[in-house]
């Protein structure tokens, strides 16, 4: 077995089963480096992950193991589910059958990577692109050097505890736009023994995935993208991007998602890769591209008729747009620039919308109800001017999510001050008064991050929000009370005939119903048809692909 091996682990077990890009992103940087890499994907053997653990380091010592944790828990207000016991176990199972060092990181880890190295007992973690400093710590390990001089490694040392090392070249304040490479193509593979499969992954998943850019210069209140991938947008050249396109298509993957913040923010740059799609299109009638269906995030704005037909001619099937609200007085302040200025409207919404339906591109809009101000009138408000849109499918979340380091996570802290308990705080699983103690007043940033995600006493206590002026907030509230009263409106505003086209959030006895992604019956019911794209483009058909699975 080679002396330069290093080991990359999916620890994933939800399904529909979501390509790891990660994976593929470190295999590049770790290969260009000189390093051998396998990956141990258990998405694919989630019955037998034990097994797979045991046999795979039987006969294999690498210098390092690095985890991808994608997601910490299913962010769904109705369920909250937490996806870090089962994370832990396969790490524990790793460290039985390895002495490797372990590293963690990814987007959900991101949010919290203090905390988590603590609660995962690893070595090391990276908040953030971790392609550049994986190849550091692993060509670090491999010299027999002190990680300590990895500029930005979260390091866990029995003596200082879980801090990290200094980022003298300023890195993290530059937006980490140097941490990404975005001069060279991301090897894609299929059918290659220990790489991510990604075939495999648009079989049972329904799409493979692409980056375009790294990072997001807005400051949305509720999200956690700029500060856990970067405040800078690290824009890859197009024609990189668009030679990953075409490997993709190429190995059958035809339906590929955006995994930018937005795909519309940075517009220009956004043209550009498009205009390469259509220009290798045009100018080769044998492209795999010609079987590019692309799926893509966006906000309402910038989107004009120019970007629309670009779309439409590079293969867009699909939009979904998250405008979040309709009313002015709830987004000022919250769907934001870096500036702290608004830069849509609902017109915005309306006009992408009649765009995407007039070059034959579907559309799903995504309201966030449940936000600071929101009250019975302003949601009613929303869902009736949604339901006006000439939209494919609309969908409604009831309730918000709250990370340590996004602006409302950090605001509710000021407000709590780990002494006032804030009305519309919850949890599910709460058992006394969410109080969250701002970072200036905590020991450091484990401690900060943890009650964002566990209870004093160390059980998970995600922390969600819901607007106090709703109809519960008229009654006595406890941490745990769950919003129904508002969720049943909710139900009952959308109308019978349009609930075929709506995804609305939903609870136990509410509804057969569920559109939570994390092992939903509907999406199963999906991959195990075959069907393709993103899953919202199906939802009108549901109830017949449902019976059809069944039959």
């Amino acid at each position: 077995m080679s002396p330069k091996l290093v080991t990359l682990v999916n620890p994933n077990l939800v399904h529909p089963p979501i390509t790891p890009y990660a994976l593929d992103i470190l295999t590049t940087s770790l290969e260009a480096a000189g390093f051998d890499v396998e990956v141990l994907d258990l998405t694919l053997r989630r019955e037998l992950w034990r097994h797979a653990i045991a046999r795979f380091f039987s006969n294999r010592d690498p210098i390092l193991v690095g985890v991808t944790i994608r997601n910490t828990d299913t962010i769904y207000p109705q369920e909250q589910r937490v996806f870090l016991d089962s994370h832990r176990d396969i790490i524990r199972a790793i460290r039985h059958h390895s002495h490797a060092p372990i590293v963690a990181g990814g987007v959900g880890f991101s949010s919290m990577p203090f905390a988590l190295v603590e609660y995962f007992g690893i070595e090391f973690g990276v908040k953030g692109p971790g392609e550049v400093t994986i190849v550091d710590l692993a060509s670090t390990l491999d010299k027999g050097r002190a990680p300590t001089t990895v500029a930005g490694l979260i390091i866990n040392d029995p003596v200082l505890g879980v801090h990290q090392a200094p980022q003298p070249d300023g890195r993290a304040g530059l937006g980490r736009v140097s941490l990404v490479n975005r001069s060279t193509p991301y090897a894609r593979r299929s059918g290659v023994p220990r790489r991510v499969d990604n075939l495999a992954y648009y079989r049972h998943g329904g799409l493979g995935n692409i980056l375009t850019k790294n990072g997001c210069s807005f400051a949305c209140t509720h999200c956690v993208e700029p500060d856990a991938k970067g405040h800078q947008f690290a824009r890859r050249a197009e024609t990189a991007v668009v030679d990953e396109m075409e490997s993709l298509t190429a190995q059958g993957v035809h339906d590929l998602h955006t995994t930018d913040s937005e795909f519309n923010l940075n517009i220009a740059h956004s043209k550009a890769v498009l205009r390469e799609i259509i220009r290798r299109k045009e100018s080769d009638a044998s492209s795999p591209l010609h079987q590019l269906r692309l799926w893509i995030y966006v906000q309402p704005a910038p989107f004009d008729e120019e970007y629309a037909e670009l779309l439409a001619r590079a293969g867009c099937a699909g939009i979904n747009v998250a405008p979040d609200h309709v009313r002015d007085e709830l987004l000022d302040g919250w769907k934001v620039s870096a500036k702290g200025t608004r830069f849509y409207t609902f017109d915005d919404v309306r006009r992408l919308c009649r765009l995407a339906s007039d070059h034959g591109m579907l559309t799903m809009v995504e309201a966030l109800l449940g936000m600071p101000g929101e009250t019975e009138h302003t949601m009613r408000a929303c869902v009736d001017a949604l339901q006006s849109l000439d939209a494919t499918v609309v969908g409604y979340t009831l309730g918000i999510r709250v990370f340590p380091y996004s602006p409302l996570g950090q605001r509710l802290a000021e407000t709590s001050g780990g002494m006032w308990t804030v009305p519309g705080l919850q949890s599910n699983t709460a058992t006394e008064p969410i109080l969250l103690t701002p970072a200036a007043k905590c020991s450091g940033p484990v401690e900060y991050e943890r009650q964002f995600m566990f209870a004093p006493s160390g059980d998970f206590r995600p922390v969600y929000y819901f607007s106090p002026d709703l109809p519960e907030g008229r009654g006595r509230l406890g941490p745990n009370t769950r919003w129904l009263t508002s969720l049943q409106l909710l139900w009952d505003w959308v109308p019978d005939n349009e609930r075929h086209r709506v995804m609305l959030p939903t609870a136990p006895g509410l509804s057969q119903e569920d559109n939570n992604y994390a092992d939903n019956p509907f999406l199963l019911h999906l991959t195990i048809l075959g069907y393709k794209g993103a899953y919202w483009s199906h939802w009108r058909q549901r109830t017949a692909i449902i019976n059809t699975a069944v039959a």
